[in-house]
């Protein structure tokens, strides 16, 4: 006989974890299918001789919602750590992100005052109105010293385009800071897993069947196995309709990863930008800064931005105008399926923070389950 699961969720992320567990805890039968050959996404993490590393990039979770930060508390311990990062430019050093210690590092100056008069001065010589493009945009915002040496490299690199091809809305706002403080993130809650992500996926998954290594359309066409009431894409929603209105962009990522058994403190920081346009890297992370220093050598990742094709991975939606079009002409189809949903950064083709992912997963639960609260999945309200 063919066994029956409610959901048949497809992506082991966060998204698609969260949303399994959930669902099971409210009595339904889940199964998981997974493209990639383990569990956990981009927040994938694996140990090497007791440092977690992180192998698509760094994560560092960040929250202001209080309720949030106390159920992903549920599946692991977490430490304190706090993104501090600094650029090189040039073989200078500069605080991240832009505070008085930027503006002391730039221009030698102590005061609030003299920071702001600095910045202005720029901002006012340029004379911008209305923003034209990203340039425009950041120039107007921080100035010329900050916008050369500090974003007009590393976004080129970003993205792949010059900044005067780039819109305006990519930098709506720029932090800033200017106080001594070198806190990359305002969230008042913060900090990375002390066993890794992977163990929090782990968690999640508990007792739920999954696949891995398996792709959603090979599956489902080869598959004889099992029925399914309804399905959550967690995956490139273009994909799923088989790109039958043109491709969505993407920008990706190439990881070099070096392992480094005989060297204990490579770079000095977690996360250290390489903000000049001839250094083809962005950033290079020392994975074992995000747990002050724990485990035996090192092991360091350069991130390379790059174009995405068929067979990278998508990390960034580029939102722009046609692209945003084609994604809500998508959504429409997405809209007219029986018992599919969508979910998730690719599903939704937006970038999301992890808290934010765990939101929309929670979302979606509530909607599922119409009569329970989203409240309700939050441990603050379940005394």
């Amino acid at each position: 006989m063919m066994k029956h699961y409610d959901y048949l969720i497809v992506g082991a992320g966060l998204f698609g974890a969260v949303f399994a567990h959930e669902m099971k805890e409210n009595g339904k039968s889940c199964m998981v299918v997974e493209k990639r050959e383990q569990i956990g996404g981009n927040i994938f993490t694996y140990d090497t001789r007791g440092i977690q590393v992180h192998k698509y990039g760094a994560h560092i979770f960040h929250t202001a919602n209080q309720q949030v930060w106390e159920y992903i508390n549920r599946f692991a311990e977490f430490n304190h750590y706090i993104n501090s990062p600094i650029a090189i430019y040039q073989g200078k050093v500069y605080n991240l992100p832009f505070n008085m210690n930027t503006f002391h590092q730039l221009w030698g100056i102590k005061t609030p005052a003299e920071a702001r008069h600095r910045i202005a001065d720029q901002i006012k010589d340029l004379h911008i109105g209305d923003p034209a493009n990203l340039e425009e945009q950041a120039l107007s915002l921080a100035g010329t010293d900050i916008y050369e040496k500090l974003i007009k490299g590393y976004t080129e690199k970003q993205w792949g385009r010059a900044c005067q091809e780039l819109p305006a809305f990519i930098i709506r706002r720029l932090p800033l800071r200017f106080t001594y403080d070198n806190n990359y993130f305002n969230d008042p809650y913060q900090g990375i897993p002390k066993q890794g992500y992977t163990a929090i996926i782990t968690q999640l998954l508990k007792d739920i069947p999954v696949v891995t290594g398996v792709d959603y359309h090979h599956f489902i066409k080869n598959q004889d196995s099992f029925t399914f009431g309804k399905t959550l894409y967690t995956g490139m929603i273009d994909e799923f309709f088989e790109f039958r209105l043109g491709r969505l962009e993407y920008r990706s990522l190439r990881f070099e990863t070096e392992d480094m058994p005989d060297c204990d403190n490579w770079q000095g920081n977690a996360v250290v930008n390489y903000t000049e346009k001839k250094i083809p890297y962005t950033r290079i992370i020392e994975h074992k800064h995000f747990y002050y220093g724990q485990g035996e050598g090192t092991v360091i990742t350069r991130e390379y931005p790059q174009d995405y094709q068929e067979g990278n991975e998508p990390y960034y939606p580029i939102n722009d105008d046609n692209n945003m079009m084609r994604y809500h002409q998508y959504r429409e189809l997405a809209d007219k399926q029986k018992n599919i949903l969508f979910g998730g950064r690719l599903g939704q083709y937006r970038y999301y923070d992890m808290d934010k992912v765990i939101e929309s997963a929670l979302q979606l639960v509530a909607q599922e389950n119409r009569e329970t609260p989203i409240e309700s999945y939050f441990p603050s309200n379940n005394c």
